[in-house]
């Protein structure tokens, strides 16, 4: 069991490398100093500044339009430090790039102080990000020499271009902002969320997705539900090695389930409802504060997981059947650890993503899951699980093969039995074949949507960056776009993949236990109301032909009284005919009944044996005639082999024994048995056990 150590070492080794993975990205880069184009900020000390400043204005023009409401007290002139406290904010001296330059508290508080009433008069309100306690407490002006001496350093030339082009980078816009204490983050920055339903596709398309998804979850919903309830059915067929196969198909009918429920939820689940009032508009859910997504969530991705897991499992058992020669109760014993290492290593899986709040809505399908929208998680708890489990699985069957291959070349079998090893081979690789299929088509499409995510993302601010009012990439080098297509294949091969399992079971065999179960649960119906019609309990013929050949049955008839008559059973008990035979001839054995209280006649009745102590085929019809519709064909499946001698009888005997029955027995039972038959049970061994039992006439 060192491969499951060593896999289990792997899976946590993956989800510990995966933990610190929200490094601090910068948003922006490429900063440069440019001109100051502010006509507030002109004739200052400097004459070149940076973006984005303090307040997070990625341009100039954004600034110019935030210092609008400053212009009538700046006209007024109601403060000498307004101007310049208002221009450190907004325009900023250029300064060497990582350090910025902020107003002292003193500046802040002067003008602030000067223009209060100018400002309450015209309706402006001092804005929250220029509070003076977030500034330095110091009393110097700006800006500082140490400052102009680095912004000459720094300053534009006199042939550079009026206005510097460069990389913003990813700025998110109003309408997606989150809550800080959420812990959202989007391309890179915090506090962001994805647009819902989807940042790729349109209305009629998602539409078209859709209903794709929920159509297929519910294919194999019933494939995986089916495989299931055939196990019920009965649960000793499917032993180890091929036990795994029930739990991986109910993996992937909980994945499948998963699915269903997000095609009737639609985007209640996996989109934040938008908020016109407060410019917000409806975003992906990301988080655990959303309940319903995190159920979903630790739904799909725990069974996903799991499925690929148990998968491994089935290879490990095919391998110790194979390889080492492992028997199904030798496997059965490691069960415990199959079932740890199952349901385990997913457990931790799913417990780390929920601890560093990594559940992303998916606006395709309505659910929620992991690696939608942040590269990193997917890498490390998609691709890599799925990764491995793929390696480990196909190293395993591989040698199995090999091994069951070697068996059949090397070893001489019957030509049945080596039939049955090649079909069982054929099964094991068409089974592989379908798993690993789909699976590989997963992963191929998580690794195409990995690579291509960031051209993706480009390509959408690029089209929705004016709408948004951000700044547009600079110098796209490759813009492209998702196909649905691609989407749809990657979901479809997500659900087809645990279909494989109903082809296991799927056999005449499974067909024989479906009629089984539901003609027997018929006929138990019919059996049990007919009885409580007449008032007496179900008589169990399986007790009475298994029971021990020298023990008496002691069997009570039921009756019912008709037309103020009344009929009453009477008990009978067992001879045992076991005379040695001699000679040729057969010997005859009679069971005599005890009076019954209805008649008072007595019923005679022979059976012949030959010399072997079997059964003559004369004595089977004859005892055809008197036993209940239906126990015959099962005396005769059980004792088919004694009947196999009954063509070496003589005609003498077969014609004695017809005449004796037909002269003594027969003529006095129709006198006393008018409508029902007496009972007659035989058991195979030394002698033939007869239960005859007198019944009162029916009504």
């Amino acid at each position: 069991m060192a491969l499951f150590l060593v896999l289990t070492v792997a899976w946590m080794l993956a989800a510990c490398a995966a933990v610190p993975m929200d490094a601090d990205a910068s948003s922006h880069s490429m900063f440069t100093c440019e001109p100051i184009t502010l006509r507030m900020c002109q004739g200052l000390p400097y004459n070149s500044t940076f973006m984005p400043n303090v307040l997070n204005h990625y341009d100039q023009q954004t600034a110019a339009l935030a210092m609008e409401p400053f212009h009538p007290m700046v006209n007024l002139q109601c403060s000498q430090e307004l101007r310049m406290f208002l221009c450190a904010l907004y325009a900023p001296v250029c300064t060497e790039y990582g350090r910025v330059t902020l107003p002292c508290r003193r500046l802040c508080l002067q003008a602030r102080s000067d223009c209060y009433r100018l400002m309450d008069m015209f309706g402006v309100s001092w804005p929250h990000e220029m509070d003076c306690d977030r500034f330095p407490d110091c009393d110097e002006a700006y800006p500082r020499a140490a400052d102009l001496l680095s912004s000459a350093a720094d300053a534009p030339s006199a042939e550079s271009p009026g206005a510097v082009q460069r990389d913003y980078g990813f700025w998110c816009p109003r309408e997606l902002k989150m809550d800080p204490d959420l812990g959202y983050s989007f391309m890179g920055v915090r506090d962001c969320s994805p647009p819902c339903p989807n940042m790729y596709f349109g209305r009629e398309e998602l539409a078209l997705a859709r209903y794709f998804i929920g159509v297929v979850s519910i294919v194999c919903l019933s494939a995986t539900l089916f495989t299931f309830l055939t196990f019920l059915i009965d649960v000793s067929r499917f032993r180890y090695p091929e036990r795994p196969i029930i739990f991986y198909a109910v993996c992937y009918m909980m994945v499948s389930l998963a699915f269903f429920l997000g095609f009737l939820l639609d985007d209640r689940v996996a989109c934040n409802a938008a908020a016109p009032g407060r410019f917000r508009a409806a975003t992906v859910t990301q988080g655990s504060h959303n309940k319903a997504c995190t159920l979903l969530f630790m739904v799909l991705y725990f069974f996903t997981m799991a499925g690929s897991v148990w998968w491994v499992v089935l290879t490990v058992t095919w391998f110790l059947a194979a390889v080492p020669k492992w028997g199904s109760e030798a496997i059965e014993k490691k069960a415990l650890l199959f079932h740890a290492c199952a349901w385990g290593l997913p457990g931790a899986l799913t417990v780390t993503l929920l601890a560093m709040n990594k559940i992303e809505g998916d606006g395709v399908s309505g659910v929620c899951f992991v690696g939608l929208y942040d590269l990193t998680a997917l890498r490390w708890f998609l691709l890599a699980p799925l990764g491995l489990d793929v390696v480990v699985g196909v190293a395993l069957l591989l040698a199995g093969i090999l091994a069951l291959n070697r068996v059949r070349m090397e070893i001489p079998l019957e030509k049945e039995n080596q039939e049955k090893l090649v079909k069982f081979m054929i099964r094991i690789g068409v089974f592989s074949v379908l798993y690993l299929g789909p699976l590989l088509t997963v992963l191929a499409c998580l690794l195409y949507e990995s690579s291509h995510r960031h051209a993706w993302d480009t390509t959408w601010v690029q089209e929705r960056c004016k709408e948004y009012h951000i700044p547009c990439p600079y110098q796209v080098e490759q813009s492209s776009r998702p196909d649905l297509v691609l989407f749809l294949i990657k979901y479809l091969m997500m659900l087809i993949v645990g279909i494989p399992s109903v082809f296991w079971v799927g056999s005449k065999k499974t067909c024989f236990e479906w009629a089984g179960f539901f003609h027997g649960k018929r006929r138990k119906e019919m059996v049990h109301n007919s009885h409580q019609a007449l008032g007496c309990p179900e008589p169990d013929f399986a007790q009475l032909l298994l029971r021990e050949p020298s023990g008496p049955v002691v069997r009570k008839s039921c009756g019912t009284s008709t037309q103020g008559t009344s009929t009453h059973a009477s008990s009978t008990h067992l001879a045992m005919l076991d005379q040695p035979a001699s000679g040729s001839t057969s010997r005859a054995g009679s069971v005599r009944s005890g009076p019954s209280r209805s008649s008072g006649s007595s019923y005679h009745d022979s059976l012949h044996r030959n010399r072997d102590d079997r059964f003559t085929a004369s004595s089977f019809r004859a005892v055809e005639e008197f036993l209940p519709y239906g126990s015959l064909p099962r005396l005769k499946d059980q004792s088919q082999s004694r009947l196999c001698s009954n063509n070496r009888l003589d005609s003498p005997s077969r014609h004695g024994s017809t005449q004796r029955l037909e002269g003594q027995s027969r003529h006095s039972s129709v006198r006393d048995l008018s409508v029902a038959p007496q009972a007659v049970h035989s058991v195979p061994g030394h002698g033939i056990h007869m239960v005859l039992e007198e019944d009162g006439p029916r009504a």
